[in-house]
């Protein structure tokens, strides 16, 4: 039974109870009173039994919050700390890339510089064989026209 219900059927025999005059007591129902007292004392134990039970489910919801949240908590730690390693490593590696190819755009560009000085300088060399092949090739001639002047043609008539 309910302990309110039982402290209002007390507080009911209480206001329907006699009063003394001139006294501030009135005269109870024992064997009523009694009664309610001793269910009283049968319903307390039960109230505080079920008073223990919701504070210790109380306590157990509590502690698997506390557990659910630490690891929710937990969770979202480790993703922060993956995402910052992730966005460490990616700067790193843009960082490296941009590396790579700056020393890709100074050797391609020391490649051209020796690729161009290489062209010019075989370029030069084949002028210099030819200008000396020039010379001689003037030398021969000149050699072959002292020793055989050149025949001049007959004129045509017209």
């Amino acid at each position: 039974m309910d302990i309110l219900h039982l402290v209002d059927r007390l507080e009911e025999l209480f206001n329907k109870s006699h009063a003394i005059p001139l006294t501030h007591n009135v005269i109870v129902d024992e064997d009523k009173f009694l009664d309610i007292i001793d269910q009283m004392r049968i319903s307390v134990p039960e109230e505080v039994k079920k008073a223990q039970e919701v504070f210790t489910k109380k306590d157990r919801v509590m502690a698997q919050a506390q557990e659910e949240a630490n690891r929710t908590l937990q969770l979202a730690r480790d993703k922060a700390e993956d995402l910052v390693e992730k966005e460490a490593l990616v700067v790193d590696a843009k960082r490296r890339a941009e590396l790579i190819l700056d020393q890709a755009r100074v050797e391609s560009d020391n490649i051209k510089a020796g690729a161009d000085n290489y062209a010019q300088e075989s370029l030069l060399n084949l002028e210099h064989a030819m200008e000396q092949l020039l010379t001689q090739v003037r030398n021969g001639i000149q050699v072959l026209e002292q020793k055989h002047p050149p025949v001049e043609e007959p004129q045509s008539q017209q």
